[in-house]
């Protein structure tokens, strides 16, 4: 690749003082939906550090800086940075691990390991104040909801609305729209899941390890929880998920947050963040594969898709949805209900 050359240059002159002659092996550390690419540095002691190569015609990295200093002043644990040069956009960070959330979540880990993702979450949301990160405002809520019928339905399906189908779809935005951003608003990961939470298990140093944080937002407050708990790759019965919520906001309620007092309500505000959020991800999952040629991201589409159905059918302001997902799904439509 014709930055890695460069890479390794500008590798070399921050680590050859503290080891001369010595070759600094670089191996690939993770996927990435975007331009970005992370290799871990073996170094000759035995340690690691990533490598962060973000080439600035598309990516900026100083958001990731500022977001980090945020994270870190909030007593959560993301990476530190000991280099960097934003002109080639190279960063030489910690090394949080090779084990993911994803990997490590089980029936017998979940319970710890969400604990502290819901610690580590209320940490940042306390921290929260206005001005100081992007507004999660109706224009970038709305970009995003678009992703759905430009990229899901009109490229990835092939369907083009007619008038009355759109109506309605646009009519479904609005009420998400009006229920988001009525939210409490707090600093927003926007991409806190399963992937994006590393398993620390050294007790020296908070669980868990979290990155890819550099698109952070100020927003409302249930996004990043249903980030988590609808979470695109990996699932859990709803009784579970339940459960996993009603601790969050217990948690919340206890040290202030402003999280409603009734639970329903705050449930409801989840799950209709969480259909926001669905609906841009199945927009966003068909543009990697159309755009990118990034097709892995197809098979977590019907988790997503269940998801944001669930949600429709439970509220009667959101069935037209599901109804019209039935309409371009060609699927019979059994309840009986009309609207």
């Amino acid at each position: 690749m014709p930055r890695t050359i460069p890479l390794r240059n500008w590798l070399n002159r921050h680590l050859s003082p503290q080891f001369p002659d010595q070759a600094f092996p670089l191996a690939p550390a993770s996927a990435d939906a975007s331009f970005r690419r992370y290799f871990r540095v073996t170094l000759p002691d035995g340690g690691t550090r990533i490598v962060m190569d973000a080439p600035p015609a598309h990516e900026d990295c100083r958001p990731f800086l500022k977001v980090a200093a945020l994270f870190r002043e909030a007593g959560v644990h993301v990476p530190e940075v000991y280099a960097e040069d934003l002109d080639q956009g190279f960063l030489l960070l910690s090394d949080l691990g090779t084990t993911t959330y994803l990997e490590a979540l089980n029936d017998h880990t979940a319970s710890r390991l969400y604990a502290d993702a819901n610690a580590a979450l209320i940490n940042i949301q306390r921290a929260s104040r206005p001005g100081v990160l992007p507004e999660y405002d109706h224009a970038l809520l709305s970009r995003e909801l678009n992703l759905f019928p430009d990229w899901y339905l009109n490229r990835h399906l092939g369907l083009t609305l007619d008038n009355k189908q759109d109506a309605t779809l646009r009519a479904i935005f609005d009420k998400l729209l009006t229920n988001n951003l009525a939210q409490p608003q707090v600093f927003v990961h926007r991409d806190y899941h399963s992937r994006n939470l590393m398993v620390i298990e050294d007790e020296s140093r908070a669980n868990p390890g979290i990155i890819d944080f550099q698109d952070a937002v100020y927003g409302p407050m249930t996004y990043d929880l249903a980030s988590l708990y609808r979470d695109a790759y990996i699932s859990w019965d709803e009784q579970q998920e339940l459960d996993f919520v009603i601790r969050y906001w217990e948690k919340a309620r206890a040290v202030s947050l402003p999280v409603p007092a009734d639970f329903h309500d705050f449930y409801r505000d989840y799950e209709w963040m969480g259909a926001q959020r669905q609906l841009k991800v199945l927009g966003i999952f068909a543009r990697l594969c159309h755009r990118d040629g990034k097709d892995g991201y197809l098979k977590d589409m019907p988790l997503v898709m269940a998801y944001l159905r669930r949600t429709c059918e439970r509220y009667l302001d959101l069935r037209p949805l599901a109804r019209l997902l039935d309409q371009l799904e060609n699927r019979q439509v059994q309840t009986g209900l009309t609207f």
